[in-house]
């Protein structure tokens, strides 16, 4: 189902391109700006399963991107001046910031030379719990399990499963409906006890994972000194904030937003919420955020945009940089507006 998705979405991106539709809608759709959200920058890895592709882009698209960009006199922006454009309504020049969520470590190896480059500011949001090596990357250990696994037991409701992994579309058929699961699930311990469970059981380390990938506080700060660099929160344990009770919720953003600000001894005033989509992030989180003092928090609602933002600050759209679909020709659709557009149904905004 994944596969048949991405490849729907990559017609429709090709579709957009070559009919030269994203020229004629570009007036129409292209806002004033958008936000980037990217997750990993790596080089591109061989492996033949790789079902956490779409969350890694290679320095080299990173590059081009940002070319596209400067080529079109888009100014690159700090989150800082993003949400000053958007308060003050100061859109004579289109404008792009560029996000990373989690905090991994490739984002100081591989992405910051890049931005560097460009000379462009970058906001990596970090979840305190990877910053501190004890975080829980599920879908990253998920990966993991079934990759040295040929055959998956698990209970799902009041079903014992053995799922097939013997092959790469099998490895992919069943992480597919094991993400799906486990997005399911009723809350965070749930989540918990069943990843420990398929970890345990294959010998996967969760909490080497997490320090494998995530930048610790001291690489943090160094990452953090230099001036393009600004750090947003993304809550604890990067859990689900609409499956918490609305204290926990709060506590989530409140409590990460100060671990960071100690650690770093700098403010915390951006955020970002985990999973970020419809059933992670609505009208409660939104407002949250606010009362918990965020100057924005961004969302993974695909959207431009548009100066009525302004009014929905913790309600911010963004642009997936998505590793399955790494082709300069989709660029020019990507900035025309036209395909995030598409999938909102023409609604310039969705806050709600």
């Amino acid at each position: 189902m994944r596969q048949l998705r991405n490849n729907v979405i990559r017609a429709g991106l090709g579709a957009l391109y070559f009919s030269g539709a994203h020229h004629l809608l570009r007036p129409l759709l292209s806002g004033v700006g958008a936000i980037f959200m990217l997750h990993h920058v790596r080089p591109a890895r061989e492996d033949a399963f790789q079902p956490n592709r779409h969350l890694e882009v290679t320095p080299e698209f990173l590059r081009a991107t940002l070319n596209h960009l400067r080529t079109r006199n888009i100014d690159i922006v700090s989150m800082d001046e993003l949400h000053e454009r958007l308060a003050q309504g100061r859109f004579d020049r289109r404008f792009a910031a560029f996000t990373l969520d989690d905090g991994y470590r490739d984002n100081l190896d591989y992405a910051l030379p890049v931005l560097r480059e460009f000379d462009a500011p970058l906001a990596v949001y970090v979840a305190s719990d990877f910053a501190e090596g004890t975080g829980r990357l599920w879908w990253t250990a998920l990966e993991a399990v079934i990759a040295r696994a040929e055959q998956i037991e698990v209970q799902i409701g009041h079903s014992a499963l053995r799922l097939d992994a013997t092959t790469p579309a099998a490895k992919q058929a069943t992480f597919d409906r094991l993400h799906a699961w486990l997005r399911a699930v009723p809350g965070e311990h749930d989540l918990a006890r069943e990843i420990a469970a398929l970890c345990s059981r294959h010998g996967v380390d969760m909490e080497a994972l997490c320090r494998g990938l995530c930048m610790s506080w001291d690489e943090m700060k160094r990452f953090a000194a230099d001036p393009l660099v600004t750090i947003g929160a993304h809550t604890i344990s990067h859990c689900n904030l609409a499956k918490q009770g609305e204290e926990i919720a709060a506590q989530e953003m409140a409590v990460s937003r100060t671990r960071i600000e100690q650690a770093l001894q700098r403010p915390v005033l951006h955020f970002a919420y985990p999973y970020g989509d419809r059933d992670a992030a609505g009208e409660r989180e939104f407002t949250l955020a606010a009362s918990a003092g965020f100057k924005t928090a961004v969302t993974t609602r695909p959207g431009m945009l548009f100066a009525e933002n302004a009014g929905h600050m913790t309600a911010l759209p963004r642009v997936s940089l998505n590793g399955n679909y790494q082709d300069t020709r989709i660029l020019p659709v990507l900035t025309s507006g036209a395909a995030t557009a598409m999938w909102n149904g023409f609604r310039r905004i969705a806050a709600a």
